[in-house]
């Protein structure tokens, strides 16, 4: 089986994010570590070559497949803002009809613009989030 290449890294999130373009999505970046550190209580670490995550889970599934993922993170990519874990947990609909424009894909949340978000709804799906993946294993 073929191993994540989804892992912690020692790239330090500041090295990453320096080098992210458009200048307004290193900018981002930058305010989505403010975010999600303040919410999670958690250091920022690099998964892969491009995702800042938030605190760890382990994970199995029913095929025997395992490994290890960021509770919450998220990824300044060069169209949109990729937020990871904020789509899983009850009450996440509530929150997101009034987070702004945003668009969903199958674990991921889009953002194009973080100024067009409201913030204070942002930071209650991060700590939604960041909750409901617990401490526990995650398994399906």
């Amino acid at each position: 089986m073929a191993e994540s290449v989804t892992r912690p890294t020692d790239v330090p999130v500041e090295t990453f994010l320096s080098t992210v373009e458009p200048a307004r999505r290193r900018d981002e970046g930058e305010r989505l570590v403010e975010i999600f550190s303040s919410e999670t209580g958690e250091e920022p670490v690099m998964w892969g070559p491009s995702i800042v995550g938030f605190g760890t889970y382990h994970y199995r599934y029913d095929s025997g497949r395992e490994g290890d993922m960021p509770r919450v993170g998220f990824s300044p990519r060069k169209a949109k803002l990729s937020l990871y874990g904020l789509t899983d947990a009850p009450g996440h609909e509530e929150l997101l009809a009034r987070l702004g424009p945003h668009s969903l894909g199958a674990s991921c949340l889009y953002v194009t613009r973080l100024d067009a978000v409201d913030d204070d709804v942002l930071r209650s799906l991060v700590r939604l989030g960041y909750a409901h993946v617990g401490d526990d294993e995650v398994t399906s």
